[in-house]
């Protein structure tokens, strides 16, 4: 414990045991009645430096799964609140009402330390664990507020400066905290003043977009005090139910619109709040400019702006279409409850615009949950373009995917190109292995995703886009992001959500799959066993392939277990191998070959199979002149 400490740990007793009106400290009362509620309501001893409270994966997991959706709501308010203070050391945390982080935006090269003072996801910042602190204090008091360095409760966050805005539901209860934080800060507290304006102002701006949201089909009422802004930055969002009455506001509609102040806002007519009634609302759909949509609030306070969004007429089977998987991402599960898990949650996201990050083992379908999430959604009639981004020679993959005008480098084409960027145009772009990319071009899809604009190869004007981002990899890009192999800023880009696709070894559906991709045909008992049995290194794309075969093997009657191919992985390549763990033996080319076949060439799924390296495969392959197609010479 250094001087500093022990000084602060002087103070904050002095206003414990003396009382929370002692001013001689320097700190605001605000401050002073959290450190007194820290000891006598949470009992917290400040003399002892508590490190932070980080919550396991399975627990993080429950707090983040109850507010699901609202977190897909703030990401963008999140991402964009990041791009502007990023620069600054910042970190954006996103607590639930109960002090829990269930979303962090920061850079990971420096995640031990953050991971250490707390500033990382499933950490507990509620008062009642860590102290005074900005999200604590935010819940605790409802207010926006900065809790700079000493201001802390707990001595071991006094180098911390935190700043914090409260979220409230369309009910008026508290949702989540909005924070940004920084590891230290060498300026006084006065400096955080811009950003708590930041805060504050993507809080309501996050506020507002679940708000709209969650009352998507109710009216929709939009107030402002000035008609110039009235359907660019409203100041009150009311939500009506059929008969007019209130359903839903934002805060500052709680805080500024009640007919009467004693009474909650939730529950009140329309006509009790404005002189108007309920039935002409419809004079206020925008069809007139705004300065001609003016109505008094009840008792004449206050001359407001109003614009009014009916609801959508709907079929009565609507909300069931709405909840509903659509057809092509039910298709991709069999039963497998992890797995439609995922399905469910990614149906409630097939039109957001956030990105979509897809996870999983080479062969475990990856572009086809894209492609399935493209044809679910209302980009299906535009196009859906595969990159694969290990494909593409690092050379021309920048004109590859952004374009180039005739004549931009040596070798380019005299009619220019497009690029795959501007083919995908208003649908979907499926980045394949983004792991793979070089981190200079890196930079360029970034600013494409954040810009929503190319600029081709040779070209002094960019083009506008707008794509959904997909994209996917097997690489642990959170391991290579700390490696300064990935950029922090378009991983979080481009992981708006997660889907982690299981091994084919792990579901519980394969037999039920494997059905599925046999219309018309059936299997003997034992071939079915051999097939469930198998570790399927590939998986699903070996699957496809041995079926393929055995359908080819046997043209009539049930699929035996001779109509399967020899060799069906590493249980049975290892057995073809016996006495050489470490190397192959030179009997089993024919064998190796057909291996290689089966996983479409796929050289690291057969090295794992076997438990050799790529290298030791390679040289087998050289031995026995065996060549991938690809390689293979015109």
């Amino acid at each position: 414990m250094n001087t500093s400490q022990h000084a602060h740990i002087a103070t904050v007793v002095s206003v414990a045991t003396q009382g929370a009106a002692l001013a001689a400290t320097g700190h605001e009362q605000l401050i002073r009645d959290s450190w007194f509620r820290c000891v006598h309501e949470h009992q917290l001893d400040p003399t002892r430096m508590q490190e932070a409270i980080i919550l396991p994966h399975a627990r993080l997991r429950e707090h983040q799964d109850q507010m699901e959706a609202f977190l897909h709501i703030a990401r963008h308010g999140l991402e964009t609140l990041y791009s502007k203070v990023a620069g600054l050391g910042y970190v954006v945390l996103l607590t639930d009402a109960k002090g829990v982080t269930v979303d962090f935006l920061g850079d990971l090269v420096f995640e031990p330390s953050l991971r250490k003072a707390g500033l990382y996801l499933g950490a507990d910042w509620s008062e009642q664990h860590a102290g005074t602190c900005g999200v604590g204090t935010c819940i605790s008091t409802g207010q926006a507020l900065t809790v700079h360095l000493n201001d802390h409760f707990d001595a071991t966050h006094i180098p911390l400066t935190c700043t914090s805005a409260p979220v409230y539901d369309s009910r008026g209860q508290l949702s989540a905290v909005l924070d940004i934080s920084q590891l230290s800060s060498a300026q006084p507290k006065s400096s955080q003043h811009l950003a708590l304006q930041l805060v504050q102002m993507y809080a309501h701006d996050i506020e507002n977009a679940a708000f709209l949201y969650r009352h998507r089909r109710d009216w929709i009422l939009r107030l402002s005090s000035a008609p110039q802004f009235l359907d660019v930055q409203p100041e009150y969002l009311l939500a009506l139910d059929v008969q007019g009455r209130v359903v839903g506001h934002n805060r500052r509609a709680q805080l500024g619109l009640r007919a009467d102040p004693a009474q909650p806002l939730l529950g009140t007519r329309f006509e009790r709040l404005f002189d108007l009634p309920f039935a002409d609302l419809g004079r206020y759909v925008q069809t007139r400019p705004s300065d001609q949509r003016a109505v008094m609030h009840s008792g004449g306070r206050q001359l407001l702006f109003l614009s009014a969004t009916p609801p959508p007429k709907l079929p009565n089977s609507q909300s069931q279409r709405d909840t509903a998987v659509p057809p092509a991402l039910a298709a991709l599960s069999a039963g497998d409850p992890p797995l439609e898990r995922q399905i469910e949650r990614v149906a409630r996201l097939v039109n957001s615009p956030i990105s979509l990050l897809i996870t999983g083992e080479t062969g475990s379908g990856k572009e086809y949950f894209a492609k399935a999430v493209h044809a679910s959604s209302e980009r299906r009639q535009q196009p859906f373009v595969a990159v694969n981004c290990a494909a593409i020679p690092e050379a021309l993959i920048e004109s590859e995917l952004f374009g180039h005008l005739p004549g931009s480098f040596s070798g380019a084409s005299s009619k220019g190109k497009r690029g795959l960027i501007p083919e995908a145009d208003g649908g979907t772009l499926f980045l394949d292995e983004i792991g793979d990319m070089p981190l200079g071009l890196q930079a360029r899809l970034l600013r494409v995703l954040s810009e929503r604009e190319v600029l081709p190869v040779g070209a002094t004007r960019a083009v506008p886009v707008n794509v959904r981002v997909i994209a996917a990899t097997h690489a642990p890009l959170e391991t290579w992001v700390r490696a300064g192999r990935f950029r922090d800023d378009l991983y979080y880009r481009l992981n708006g959500a997660h889907i982690m696709l299981p091994p084919l070894r792990e579901r519980s559906d394969l037999s039920a799959m494997i059905d599925r991709l046999l219309p018309g045909r059936t299997l003997a008992l034992e071939a079915r066993q051999c097939l469930l049995q198998h570790r399927w290194p590939g998986n699903l794309r070996e699957l496809r392939n041995v079926l393929d075969y055995a359908c080819s093997m046997c043209q009539q009657g049930p699929i035996g277990l001779d109509d399967l191919p020899e060799l069906l992985g590493s249980h049975e390549i290892r057995q073809a191998y016996p006495d050489t763990p470490n190397e192959l033996a030179p009997s089993g080319d024919a064998s190796l070959l057909q291996a290689l076949r089966l996983s479409q060439w796929n050289v690291s799924a057969v090295a794992r199979s076997l438990n050799v390296s790529r290298m030791t495969l390679y040289r087998r392959m050289k031995r026995a002149g065996i060549v991938a197609p690809h390689r293979q010479a015109g």
